[in-house]
């Protein structure tokens, strides 16, 4: 592998991309009262605010980087970085709740364009020695962005910079991503795959059918009153369903281009962690959100107080992510287990001192809760993808991975559609302190039954020996590879007979 000089400035730049999507998770969900008040968005699109950006972002993940396969790296991730500046502006210029429904799921499209690059041009442009501390500086980001995304939405939301309100959490895209998009063009080389895989964009119709079909329902259900007609989409999402895990399977026998690798899912482990991580995501965003929302409508306190509240759930996580390391090899599935037993119990925690403390509860009461919560979530995030991939072939390694990001984000779509039609279902009319609370008890109840689900399926995961020989042939292959690319280093620089 030839070095390409200004490869750390590339990958700066690619991952500073990476960090505006992450962020934009996060920082709308402390805006969304104040959208809603300054729109008249119903409970509904408040949801789709932010489940549709996720399920966008899903549904269009893996094709995003097989673009990237086909056509060039750079080409695809300045197309993407371009389309989600000027997505943002509409998002920060719409002027009812259906436009910014709309411009965020054009959001999580062109996110799903940029994204997948930066790891692909990792591969490309490091060495199996070097990707080491490039992986680690992705999951620092990745922690920085859980921090500062309620932050720094709280705080822009309430400067209120220029009388812009909510929307300056849209508007702060543009500068950077024009800034983005200048620097990509300059210093990103242009990488593509030797090998690329086919588009399944039949595929990702059929998929985005599914989802649609089972979301829908569920998010719209309650503002329609539940009448009975919403069970033919639901029919039809399980017809929908088949036909895709058909056409899937047909796909794989042909050129195995499938957009997601059916072969795979017969790997208890797999199909193991797979569960794990989507019920772990869901009520993750089960219990952010309606907290959130509690803290601004029911408590009245400001955006960035409502942010600052889950600071120490992130720092916990940041804190417990080192300490966590080394014992992945040792300990294996378990940890994935007690992650997300302690997480439970963290929440239960918070929603206890929140509801003996009332109208006078503060962010410093719940501190303690709040990093037991984070360590649960460096335990059960940082071991979970080797522990989960330990018996699937490393040469699937990438299709599976892509695979566990894309049914990551449909479970935190799902746990926000889950536990917000619960919060807003409690909640009807009356919007007193007393009755959101009530509204967030339930919901909080949602988190606690998907972390439940992720323990119980946890148990399914790969035992510890699979893991340290998954390990350890990954460590091998990784020196053969080095060696392979040193002597094809020392090849190039010799001088002719």
């Amino acid at each position: 592998m030839t070095t390409i000089p200004r490869r750390g400035l590339a990958i700066g730049i690619l991952l500073f991309a990476s960090f505006m999507d992450l962020l934009d998770v996060t920082i709308v969900q402390v805006a969304l009262p104040s959208i809603g008040a300054d729109l008249g968005a119903t409970q509904a699109q408040l949801e789709w605010i932010v489940s549709g950006y996720l399920l966008a972002f899903a549904v269009a993940l893996i094709t995003g980087g097989r673009l990237g396969d086909l056509f060039g790296r750079r080409r695809v991730f300045l197309i993407g970085i371009a389309g989600f500046t000027i997505s943002s502006a509409a998002a920060a210029a719409a002027w009812s709740g259906d436009v910014l429904v709309a411009t965020r799921i054009a959001q999580g499209l062109f996110a799903a364009l940029m994204v997948p690059q930066l790891l692909a041009s990792v591969q490309a442009l490091f060495t199996p020695r070097e990707r080491a501390p490039m992986y680690g500086l992705i999951g620092g980001v990745a922690g920085i962005a859980a921090v500062a995304g309620p932050v720094l939405g709280g705080w822009l939301v309430d400067a209120d910079l220029w009388g812009l309100g909510w929307r300056s959490v849209f508007l702060i895209n543009i500068p950077v991503g024009i800034v983005i998009f200048a620097l990509a063009a300059r210093f990103v080389p242009e990488t593509r795959s030797s090998r690329p895989m086919r588009l399944d964009l039949v595929g990702v119709v059929l998929l985005s059918a599914t989802v649609l079909a089972f979301m829908v329902p569920l998010v719209e259900g309650r503002s329609l009153g539940w009448p009975a007609w919403l069970w033919i989409p639901v029919c039809a999402g399980a017809l929908l369903l088949v036909v895709f895990v058909a056409h899937s399977r047909r796909r794989m026998r042909r050129d195995g281009s499938a957009l997601l690798p059916m072969p795979l899912f017969a790997d208890r482990g797999f199909s193991a962690g797979i569960v794990t991580q989507a019920a772990f995501q869901g009520a993750l965003n089960a219990f952010t959100l309606p907290f959130i929302i509690y803290l601004q409508v029911g408590l009245g306190v400001d955006a960035l107080t409502a942010g600052l509240n889950l600071l120490a759930f992130s720092l916990g996580a940041l804190v417990g992510t080192g300490a966590v390391i080394p014992l992945v090899a040792k300990v294996g599935k378990y940890l994935v287990t007690a992650g997300a037993v302690i997480m439970a119990a963290g929440v239960l925690w918070v929603l206890a001192i929140v509801a003996d403390t009332g109208a006078a509860f503060t962010g410093w009461a719940a501190v303690w809760p709040m990093l037991v919560s984070g360590l649960g979530l460096a335990l059960l995030i940082i071991p979970l993808v080797d522990v989960a991939l330990a018996t699937v072939p490393v040469a699937d390694a990438g299709a599976a991975s892509g695979t566990y990001s894309t049914f990551q984000q449909l479970g935190a779509a799902s746990g926000v559609a889950i536990s917000t039609t619960v919060f807003f279902s409690v909640v009807g009319d009356d919007w007193s302190r007393e009755h959101m609370l009530t509204a967030l008890q339930a919901s909080v109840w949602v988190a606690v039954a998907g972390f439940g689900i992720a323990a119980l399926a946890s148990l399914l995961l790969p035992r510890r020996a699979a893991v340290q020989a998954h390990l350890e042939e990954a460590r091998r292959l990784t020196e053969a590879e080095a060696d392979e690319d040193a002597s094809v280093d020392v090849a190039e620089v010799a001088p002719a007979p």
